[in-house]
């Protein structure tokens, strides 16, 4: 392991420290899903959504840990409500995740519905709670803003339009390059984009800051993707712990199928360095979060 996988791992940890007050109590006659849901928080990752945005919100001046850690537990909720719902058997069909069973193997189908339908709700509830009990008017105005880019960015103008066009994709061999690009955008960078413009929200960034946070985040997840598409062919599948090549065994259009290794290996290390290129005019060349961001894009699993 890398210095700063460790270095990751030790501030995932205390990243969760923070979240881990909003998880659902287990209790009531709703209790079953409540344990549902924190299975599947808890059962590990890098917590780099969080870890994202908490080292934005720093980036632009946060301090107040208080004021962001609602949402650096909503945005870990809506990840992990997507895992669960990505996992079932009418989409990946797949019984395990991180080396555990996956949620609806765990429980049953209908619990692991229901409970990544409880997590995105949870997420906007607890959002709309630390905005209940804000009475700063400038806070709860940044609060406010920072719901709608979260809803926006997980919906259908995100995350879940990434993820339509994507099943709608499969086993079609006619796929461009703009479809392509769009699932990328959408389906993997846009949480990652909202990640790093709440920290900035958060923090108080003007919106000429904001706008390039956000341009960092679509770049960092195009990069991020592509790197996957390029390890399915030419990774080592004892390092990433699966095997590769699954992209073409079930013949499934990529980025690397459309513009061969080399182009997308040139491509996606001009987008990553686009991204340090923007963190550098935002002062952030030396940050942890430009060490992440670098991670992100170079990693070989």
């Amino acid at each position: 392991m890398s210095d700063i996988e460790i270095k990751i791992g030790k501030k995932s940890e205390e990243v969760f420290k923070i979240i881990e007050p909003f998880f659902p109590p287990e209790e009531g006659l709703q209790k079953r899903v409540c344990e549902s849901m924190n299975y599947s928080l808890r059962a590990g990752g890098k917590r780099l959504r969080p870890l994202l945005m908490l080292e934005s919100y720093k980036l632009f001046g946060g301090e107040d840990l208080s004021k962001i850690a609602p949402f650096l537990a909503a945005i870990e909720m809506i990840h992990t409500y997507s895992l669960i719902h990505d996992d079932l058997p009418a989409m990946d069909n797949d019984d395990y995740r991180r080396g555990k069973l996956t949620n609806h193997k765990m429980f049953d189908e209908p619990t692991a519905i229901l409970a990544g339908d409880g997590l995105l709700n949870f997420a906007f509830e607890t959002i709309g709670k630390a905005m209940a009990e804000e009475d700063d008017p400038i806070l709860l105005k940044r609060e406010a803003h920072a719901n709608r880019i979260l809803g926006k960015k997980a919906g259908i103008y995100g995350m879940i339009g990434g993820q339509t066009v994507d099943i709608e994709s499969e086993h079609k061999k006619d796929v461009d390059l703009d479809t392509i690009l769009f699932i990328h955008k959408n389906k993997t960078a846009a949480l990652i984009e909202a990640s790093l413009m709440i920290g900035a929200v958060m923090a108080g960034a003007d919106e000429e800051s904001i706008r390039k946070i956000e341009e960092i985040g679509e770049n960092v997840g195009l990069a991020f993707q592509i790197q996957d598409d390029i390890l399915d062919v030419i990774g080592n599948s004892e390092i990433l712990g699966k095997n590769v090549g699954s992209d073409a065994q079930n013949e499934k259009v990529t980025y690397v199928t459309l513009k061969g290794i080399d182009v997308s290996m040139n491509d996606q290390k001009a987008m990553s360095e686009k991204a340090l290129n923007i963190l550098d005019e935002l002062n952030g060349k030396d940050t942890f979060l430009a060490e992440i961001i670098s991670f992100l894009v170079t990693r070989n699993k």
